[in-house]
């Protein structure tokens, strides 16, 4: 379908994604119109037609002081109900963050599994696909929904930034915890086919018991290498700082952080600004807010991931192949 039977929204507290998506895109936000009432309540709206037409609409997950992440959702599946109403042919929610995405499974007895009931709700309003960028665990991202999904990585994007910073240095790509082994792999190999040559691996222990976090192993050899070390998200950033001291503990010449999603809530700032990390990278899913000025903002780079989601809109749309998106923006198997 070509791009005039295309909709696109961005609701007012993702203005600033969605307009870039749209700009690397090539078209123009559709209008829309977001009231809020004295009581709490509000309403949103387009103010286009979207009948018979293919309708994305582009809203991150995160909380904000504005904002919180309920209201957030709360809005996204009701803008959602009225597009379907408004009988549009496709209704796709694409979600930069997604709320929730942590909570997959049960941990403790008569845990929430919250990710199936967020699935739930966007089903139950019409929606017929959710795109989402790097979710904690793409696997359980998948089982939740029974409409279509869409996961897009963020991984390319670093490959290229850190081969060409580190292009004549040796580097090494560590998982902060066991369970982002795979996620880091996946980056070592991007990474060594974009260098054209092997990248060293590493995990660090952890285990976390009502916000604790211990463990000492290490490992994996990042001895007179640059480690990067690699996960979904940052938060108060206390894994990250962790997994840092250790590998220059076990010899790494510098600690680079990277993760798709920078939340920075509580001590983060405190925590990433630890000499031990020399670089925080991250994508643009999530504005750095909450960081503020200092010694953290002073190590950011944020990474545009816009024009990756606005090209999986434009595939989506013109029925083209995701995968083949992925392929052209992966540095492949590589050497290990």
């Amino acid at each position: 379908m070509p791009l005039d039977d295309l909709r696109l929204f961005a609701l007012n507290a993702s203005a600033g994604f969605g307009g870039a998506v749209a700009r690397s895109l090539g078209v123009a936000l559709a209008p829309h119109e977001e009231r809020e009432f004295e009581d709490g309540e509000h309403k949103v709206r387009p103010l286009i037609g979207v009948r018979g037409r293919d309708a994305f609409v582009v809203h991150a997950l995160y909380g904000e002081p504005q904002a919180g992440v309920d209201a957030k959702l709360c809005r996204l599946a009701f803008f959602a109900g009225c597009l379907r109403d408004g009988g549009a042919a496709r209704v796709t929610t694409v979600i930069p963050y997604l709320a929730y995405a942590r909570k997959d499974r049960r941990t403790q007895s008569r845990d929430p599994v919250t990710t199936r009931y967020v699935a739930a709700m966007l089903e139950a309003v019409g929606v017929n696909r959710v795109v989402a960028l790097d979710v904690h665990s793409p696997a359980a991202f998948e089982n939740a929904f029974r409409c279509e999904t869409v996961h897009l990585e963020a991984r390319p994007l670093f490959a290229r930034h850190f081969a060409a910073r580190f292009a004549a240095d040796e580097v090494a790509v560590v998982s902060p915890d066991a369970g982002g082994v795979k996620r880091a792999e996946a980056l070592r190999r991007s990474l060594a086919a974009t260098l054209g040559r092997p990248v060293g691996a590493a995990f660090v222990e952890k285990h976390r018991a009502l916000d604790v976090l211990s463990g000492e192993a290490f490992v994996g050899d990042v001895r007179g290498r640059i480690a990067i070390v690699v996960d979904d998200l940052i938060a108060t950033g206390g894994t990250l700082t962790r997994a840092a001291r250790a590998c220059r503990a076990n010899g790494a010449t510098a600690v680079y952080a990277a993760a798709t999603h920078g939340l920075f809530v509580g001590n983060a700032a405190e925590a990433l600004a630890d000499p031990a990390i020399a670089q925080v990278v991250v994508s643009s899913s999530v504005p750095p807010f909450r960081l503020g000025r200092g010694p953290a903002t002073d190590k950011l780079v944020v990474l545009d991931v816009a024009p990756l989601v606005a090209e999986a809109i434009r595939r989506l749309h013109e029925g083209g192949s995701i995968n083949e998106l992925l392929a052209d923006r992966s540095a492949g198997q590589g050497p290990g």
